[in-house]
């Protein structure tokens, strides 16, 4: 920063945008991906049985980084029947501590690995290294410790019933958090008694398969954890088999409104976690600098790639104009680049079909009228990348307020009342999360109960623990990851 003195004026503290980072990327050299990866089924690496393969992308460089197995319905018969097999002769025998026992193996493995999968997550998702190594890989180990502690004590965790495990759990995880998501849904079923069929999304599978390939040193017996690969037929096979007892599904609110009516008249249990459109709340009594780098977090520091995203501001008229010249000036110090660049700030985006989806409600959110504002960054020439950007002069029914972008997007709208602020904030077809900013705490229990949401973040956004719950109401899902209530998910 530098000091600025106008004539006639106090001397102020101003951002100064020119300067430059040198690059510091992360090495790779350490890092070892296989230029191709099967299935893997009862504890081994297998080939697909059409012997088809598809590319996973490097979407900051547009490169073919490994070819993929694609699982077809004679794979997933294979995967479920494994899972059966290690669930009636195996995993639902043992005793409780003993599979403890495993999963916190599994998790100070992913803790030995930690580097090696935060870059490879970083590589083929394009989200910034510092995300991937100070968030998703250390939550992912930590949700197998905390699942790991409660394997053997299932009784102290539901008092007065006797828990009992469903069988075989068919998850189908997404690409904004391939490891973190896959511990989230494979750790509370082991904990649990079941054994697991698992399919990462098409466009980011290699920490997926990485962490089959630390199942397998973690000695976990065979046919427990089965991880298979592919697009949406793949993923249409596990949630119809009739060899699964449960589906544990994160992803997007069409294809959940899917799964739900096939799953309808059938005894599988489910859990859907789709998608979102948070409203983060500043009132006039905040601290507007604390809740500016919050809402910087809560949208533009993940790429707007989380389901919980803070992508509607609303911010009391009082302040708006501060806030939105806040804003300006600090996505204009975002750095916008080399995913496994340090200095990054915001990576690419995960996939041309995604940008494409970017583009397109961005471009339907000016022609009805928003005012758009972007950062002056330059954009590398290749790769799929999208400036940090912000809409203002948006109405209630605007696409670009009611429609999920998953991107650097951020909807601005005003408001004068508490009672006004609830009733558009719950103006939308999602619960998922919210943030409520504001000096008071008595207004934070106020609009925290009135919010149709599942997660309220009070003065600060996007903390996750693995002993709190997740999930979100109306076409946000159902049910709950994360604690006592993901386990319960898990359990008969």
């Amino acid at each position: 920063m530098k000091k600025v003195t106008k004539k006639n004026a106090a001397p102020s503290l101003q951002f100064n945008t020119n300067w430059q980072y040198d690059p510091s990327p992360e090495s790779t050299d350490h890092v070892v991906i296989d230029k191709q990866y099967d299935l893997f089924i009862n504890g081994k690496f297998v080939k697909p049985t059409k012997g088809k393969y598809f590319d996973t992308i490097n979407p900051a460089r547009e490169t073919v980084i490994a070819k993929v197995a694609e699982a077809g319905r004679e794979d997933v018969d294979k995967a479920v029947s494994a899972a059966r097999n290690a669930y009636d002769k195996v995993w639902s025998k043992m005793p409780a501590a003993e599979r403890g026992k495993y999963i916190y193996r599994i998790a100070r493995i992913i803790q030995e690995r930690a580097r090696e999968l935060s870059i490879i997550e970083s590589m083929d998702g394009g989200k910034p290294i510092r995300e991937s190594r100070d968030i998703d890989v250390p939550l992912a180990a930590a949700h197998f410790f905390y699942y790991a502690g409660w394997a053997d004590k299932l009784d102290f965790a539901f008092p007065g019933k006797k828990a009992a495990p469903l069988g075989v759990a068919g998850q189908i995880i997404p690409w904004n958090f391939p490891l973190l998501m896959a511990a989230w849904k494979i750790a509370p079923a082991l904990a649990a008694g079941n054994t697991v069929v698992l399919k990462p999304a098409e466009t980011t599978p290699l920490t997926a398969l990485k962490l089959a390939e630390i199942i397998r040193d973690a000695d976990l017996p065979p046919g427990v954890v089965n991880i298979i690969t592919g697009a949406g037929e793949t993923g249409a096979a596990i949630v119809n088999h009739p060899g699964i007892n449960k589906i544990a599904f994160t992803g997007s609110t069409d294809v959940g409104k899917i799964i739900q009516k096939s799953l309808a008249g059938t005894s599988k249990k489910y859990t859907l976690e789709l998608g979102g459109k948070a409203a983060n709340i500043i009132f006039e009594d905040a601290a507007i600098d604390q809740a500016v780098e919050g809402i910087i977090n809560g949208i533009f520091f993940n790429q707007g790639h989380v389901c919980c995203a803070g992508s509607r501001l609303f911010v009391q008229e009082g302040v708006a104009k501060t806030v939105i010249k806040k804003l300006k000036d600090r996505i204009e110090t975002l750095i916008v680049g080399d995913p496994l660049d340090k200095n990054t700030d915001i990576g690419a985006i995960n996939s041309r079909a995604q940008l494409n989806k970017i583009k397109s409600l961005v471009k339907i959110g000016v022609n009805e009228g928003g005012t758009m504002h972007q950062s002056s960054c330059s954009l590398p020439a290749k790769g799929f990348w999208f400036k940090p950007t912000l809409f203002t002069d948006v109405a209630q029914s605007s696409r670009i307020v009611q429609e999920e972008v998953f991107g650097p997007v951020l909807a601005i709208q005003t408001f004068r009342t508490v009672e006004e602020v609830i009733e558009k904030a719950n103006n939308t077809p999602y619960g998922l999360s919210g943030g409520v900013w504001t000096d008071k705490g008595s207004k934070v229990f106020k609009v925290s109960s009135k919010l149709r949401a599942g997660v309220i973040w009070a003065n600060t956004y996007n903390k996750f623990d693995p002993t709190s719950p997740f999930g979100g109401y109306k076409e946000s899902g159902l049910g709950r990851e994360g604690g006592l209530h993901g386990l319960y998910a898990y359990m008969k």
